[in-house]
């Protein structure tokens, strides 16, 4: 009978132990939550009860254990509470992310057609009128399509290079279009086309640069795609000869949607800034970290 006996009380102690240790989190987690008020109430009202009972010393202990755990309890859930919103905080950046990078897709996806729509008509009025220039405006097409094309199919992280690529096709096209009314340069480093650059950004900024700069000025200009590291930041610069750079408040809707995605993507790590350069016309700067893209294995 000895050996039954001793199994149910190691059994009934164990149980007694799991009890306390469930009392034991409970009481923990009720001090990281209750306020200051009521705890202090509740030891008023232990006080007055332990002082009818004769054990207000106890008591006294309890309370000031009590204090000192809910310090500690306190900062384990402000920890928590700090944890839990920078983790809802990072969730929520990646989602608006994503989402404003959906939304450049499906506007790409818009422009695209748009823009091909109106070379090929370019190219069939030029074929009856110029066929040189004809010939010249498809190769350059095919070039950027080229470039086009494969940026869409991989979904890897865009590149500088990628991009200044893609505008140096779409400029070729606007240079069959205006012929010797646009000169262009291009002045990135070759260590640089490995960075990381937000697509289609570059040519929001070109074609700005054509669009509002040099089409309107009847001798046309220069346009320049240029990029520098600065102080950890990669600069790209598009400059143009134009009629200068007008805004009514923070400029047009192609501008506004390129703070958007800046912000989106790397909130105040990046900005675009417009000046006036001292021979005139326009430079528009993108600045976001530098950061390259490994090589693919």
């Amino acid at each position: 009978m000895t050996e039954p006996t001793s199994s149910a009380q190691k059994g009934a102690l164990r149980e007694l132990r799991d009890a306390v240790i469930v009392v034991w989190w409970r009481f923990f987690d009720w001090l990281a939550v209750v306020s200051w008020t009521k705890l202090l109430l509740v030891s008023g009202l232990g006080f007055i009860l332990a002082g009818i009972l004769q054990h207000p010393i106890p008591w006294l202990m309890f309370v000031v254990a009590s204090v000192i755990i809910k310090i500690i309890a306190g900062g384990k859930r402000r920890a928590e509470l700090s944890a839990d919103e920078a983790t809802q905080r990072a969730h929520t950046e990646q989602l608006q992310r994503t989402v404003v990078e959906a939304r450049m897709e499906a506007l790409q996806a818009q422009i695209e057609p748009h823009f091909l729509f109106n070379t090929l008509a370019s190219i069939d009025q030029l074929i009856r009128t110029d066929p040189p220039r004809a010939s010249k405006m498809q190769q350059s097409l095919i070039r950027y399509l080229r470039s086009a094309m494969p940026q869409m199919r991989e979904g890897r992280r865009p590149t500088l290079g990628q991009q200044v690529g893609l505008c140096t096709a779409f400029l070729e096209i606007m240079a069959v279009r205006m012929e010797d009314r646009l000169q262009v340069v291009i002045n990135v480093p070759e260590g640089l086309k490995s960075a990381v650059f937000p697509s289609m950004m570059l040519q929001t900024l070109v074609e700005n640069a054509i669009k509002h700069g040099l089409e309107p000025k009847t001798e046309g200009g220069r346009v320049e795609i240029r990029a520098e590291v600065v102080d950890g930041q990669l600069a790209v610069h598009v400059l143009d000869t134009g009629l200068g750079f007008a805004p009514k408040g923070e400029g047009g809707v192609g501008l506004a949607n390129v703070r958007e995605r800046l912000a989106a993507l790397y909130g105040e790590r990046a900005e675009l800034v417009i000046s006036v350069p001292p021979a005139g016309g326009t430079c528009a700067t993108i600045q976001v970290p530098y950061e390259t893209v490994p090589a693919a294995t």
